[in-house]
């Protein structure tokens, strides 16, 4: 009870320090002089405005059985509209190109979410490579085989001894028009040999920390090298790498960010996007720094459950 007692105590304790911080720094953005304007993002995040429809070209309208008819003076094919919710023109009014016919009232994501969605597939497939490419560069840091130590060794030496945002711009504009790799490809591949090589020395130590009398044991029972990995090493290292694997994904995610050089549009490059469509950089960075930390406390909080029920099935 006693103990209880304490771990509530600091409990409240932290909560007050947060509350005190988040006291602070709202006190100093009050004295800066700044008008504060959240309205402004939130059609960026999700919009409600009635999305409008607009004639391609001059025509008079034609309405039969509640479905728009723009028939085109130039003789072109009818612009039909079937779905809508208001309209301001009646039976054979006159339209002209760029008039709005129609307006359709229904919500739809914002520019900021979509940029969220391009940061979480471009996370999640540059994470699976990037696992992929750890492992098999982490195993034959350990092998006997001199070349593929001494290539491997080069890899990781140069990938971690160049900047990330380098190496985009290397992978598009050299590798990617060698290969005619669109900006997507280059992006995920930049991305994923980045962190597979910070990744393979993960996985090398874990496998270095193991005793070596595992790897004997397991040869003197007629296993492989290859079944001695997977049967053996592997699932005690991974257990091991776990806790700073975790932080290389989160460090994954937030590098996805500089994939914006290239004119992907993710959530930094929808940052920028709509704070100069907005003029409000002080709202939309901090929208973007939430979104940010909301992707990585999702991710870190199922990666802390995975690695506590992965030791729970040790025991």
């Amino acid at each position: 009870m006693k103990i209880f007692k304490q771990t509530w105590f600091s409990h409240l304790i932290s909560m007050f320090v947060v509350f005190l911080c988040c006291v602070a720094i709202y006190l100093v953005s009050q004295k800066i002089d700044y008008n504060w304007q959240w309205e402004r993002v939130v059609p960026y995040i999700i919009d409600v405005s009635p999305e409008e429809i607009t004639s391609p070209f001059d025509g008079t309208v034609k309405i039969e059985n509640s479905i728009i008819h723009v028939v085109s003076d130039d003789g072109d094919d009818a612009f039909v509209i079937e779905l809508y919710d208001e309209t301001s023109f009646n039976d054979l009014d006159l339209v002209y190109a760029g008039d709005v016919v129609a307006t359709v009232n229904e919500w739809r994501f914002g520019l900021i979410t979509k940029g969220m969605m391009m940061t979480i597939y471009i996370s999640f497939f540059s994470l699976i490579f990037a696992i992929i490419i750890g492992l098999v560069v982490g195993i034959l840091r350990t092998t006997k085989n001199v070349i593929a130590m001494n290539l491997t060794t080069v890899y990781i030496e140069i990938i971690r001894g160049t900047p990330l945002l380098v190496q985009i711009f290397i992978f598009y504009f050299f590798i990617g028009t060698v290969l005619d790799l669109d900006r997507m490809t280059a992006g995920i591949a930049a991305l994923s040999i980045f962190s597979g090589a910070y990744i393979a020395e993960i996985v090398r130590s874990g496998i270095q920390s193991i005793p070596q009398g595992q790897t004997e044991g397991a040869k003197s029972l007629g296993l492989s090298y290859l079944q001695t990995m997977r049967l053996v090493i592997l699932p005690q290292a991974i257990r091991k790498t776990l806790p700073p694997m975790v932080g290389q994904f989160i460090n994954l995610v937030k590098d996805s960010s500089l994939v914006s050089v290239i004119a992907i549009t993710d959530l930094t490059k929808a940052g920028r996007e709509v704070a100069s469509a907005t003029f409000s950089p002080f709202e939309v960075w901090f929208t973007i720094a939430l979104c940010y930390l909301l992707l990585t406390g999702i991710l870190s909080f199922a990666l802390q459950r995975f690695e506590r029920s992965f030791r729970k099935t040790d025991r």
